[in-house]
């Protein structure tokens, strides 16, 4: 029985260049392979040639309200800098945690593996979520 599991393959590079063109190809071409490798019958796919600082990137955005309208189960990246770089990346992360997407890293893999640091300043930011909605609703 095939299953309809819908997941999505980020792909990222940091320049226009032209030597980046193929690696924005291979990457999607790795990435849509590992999601069907996991059982994901979809694959859509977004795509930046852009700073992994900053959050303003077209693809990330259209990924990011993809995920938020539709029922996305996963999402599929090289490797965790592709989903961004410092403050970016934990915004990334934690958007992605609050909508319960796993998040696949072909570097680790499988799920993507978080260092302490980062796991602690994702419980930071949810609790800080917490105590802002009760507020809000006080």
């Amino acid at each position: 029985m095939m299953t309809n599991k819908v997941a999505v393959a980020y792909c990222r590079v940091s320049t226009e260049k032209d030597t980046q063109e193929t690696s924005i190809e291979r990457q999607r071409e790795e990435l849509i392979d590992y999601a069907k490798s996991k059982g994901y019958s979809q694959v859509r796919d977004f795509q930046d040639k852009a700073s992994g600082f900053s959050v303003e990137r077209d693809g990330l955005l259209a990924m990011l309200d993809t995920i938020k309208e539709e029922e996305i189960e996963a999402v599929f990246v090289q490797d965790e800098t592709r989903l961004g770089r410092g403050n970016a990346r934990i915004a990334v992360l934690h958007l992605l945690q609050k909508s319960n997407t796993i998040v696949y890293s072909n570097n680790d893999a499988g799920p993507m593996q978080l260092n302490e640091m980062d796991m602690m300043v994702l419980q930071i930011l949810a609790i800080v979520e917490e105590y802002q909605r009760k507020m809000h609703n006080a």
